[in-house]
């Protein structure tokens, strides 16, 4: 069994992770009323972000962000609640650290356990939320040191590398996009909605929630258009050290012409000027050498190297 419970006066959390077929039969038992669809939406692992209201309790499902470090891109861990009078369940898969952070210091600790628990069930789970919403911000600072690590490197010569970072940034900022932008709905479906389980006066705080979402969207609507820009810089710089090196070797060809011309001529089995000349191959050594320095200095003078 993975089910966890604390209960401080008449509110119980019950904390439920990888949730299995004895635990979902545990929380049946314990609370008969709650739909067998929500049961089933638990126990699946591609819900959308939604909340449902019943007589009896809400079934909020919602997203959270988690590094994955081998990966480097910000996945969703869901948690799935069912708030209602007197109780709080919480089934996720223990890869959220804030989440589990906060069970384990209420569990050791007696005041905070009954700051948690103290104030009602829907307060406990207004506190859950506030603490996985603001675990969101360390994870948007590390994407813009990321995104500063690239702007100091991009004009380094390390341009395939600063590519594939731009990439990897890229990715990670529209996962969290994706993520962010989907729990909002559900935070102000919470916060304007009329549920029986959450009370009035609880409205302004899941208001406050919300704006943290909405700083979280600008936030990282501001990171995406930032990295764009930085994909069209890199690009703009390679295409322009990709006509350096064509450039170069354009002009490497426009000297070997002449100097080939020559060497095929002079390779001819036909009677030619200096055939005889004891210092024919050194007269025509320097003749070449001399025009590939004339059109390196042409060259050099218009510009062109």
């Amino acid at each position: 069994m993975t089910l966890y419970q604390l209960t401080h006066g008449r509110v119980t959390w019950t904390n439920i992770i990888n949730p299995n077929a004895k635990d979902i039969a545990a929380l049946r038992e314990q609370y008969p009323y709650i739909h067998p669809l929500h049961l089933e939406d638990v126990q699946s692992r591609i819900e959308r972000p939604k909340i449902d209201t019943d007589d009896d309790y809400l079934f909020v499902v919602m997203h959270f962000p988690k590094w994955d470090p081998v990966a480097r891109i910000t996945r969703a861990a869901e948690v799935d609640f069912f708030v209602g009078r007197g109780y709080v369940v919480t089934l996720h898969d223990g890869q959220l650290k804030p989440l589990n952070k906060l069970f384990e210091v209420a569990e050791e600790d007696e005041q905070m356990r009954q700051r948690l628990l103290g104030k009602g069930a829907n307060h406990t789970f207004y506190v859950i939320i506030d603490t996985l919403v603001d675990y969101i911000f360390p994870i948007l600072r590390r994407v813009d040191a990321n995104i500063q690590a690239i702007e100091e490197q991009i004009f380094t010569e390390r341009s395939q590398r600063i590519i594939q970072e731009i990439s990897i940034v890229r990715r990670d900022v529209l996962a969290l996009r994706r993520i962010v932008r989907q729990q909002l709905p559900v935070i102000e479906e919470i916060e304007t909605g009329e549920h029986a389980i959450i009370h009035e006066d609880l409205e302004e705080y899941f208001g406050d929630i919300a704006d943290h979402l909405r700083k979280a969207r600008d936030i990282l609507d501001e990171n995406y258009e930032v990295i764009a820009g930085l994909a069209e810089t890199a690009d703009t710089l390679l295409n322009h050290r990709i006509n350096d090196v064509m450039r170069i070797l354009t002009v490497i060809s426009f000297i070997m012409l002449p100097l080939t011309l020559i060497s095929s001529i002079y390779g001819m089995n036909i009677e030619l000027p200096l055939d005889d000349h004891p210092m024919a191959f050194f007269i025509i050594s320097l003749f070449m050498l001399i025009i590939a320095v004339a059109m390196l200095l042409y060259f050099r003078r218009r510009g062109w190297l």
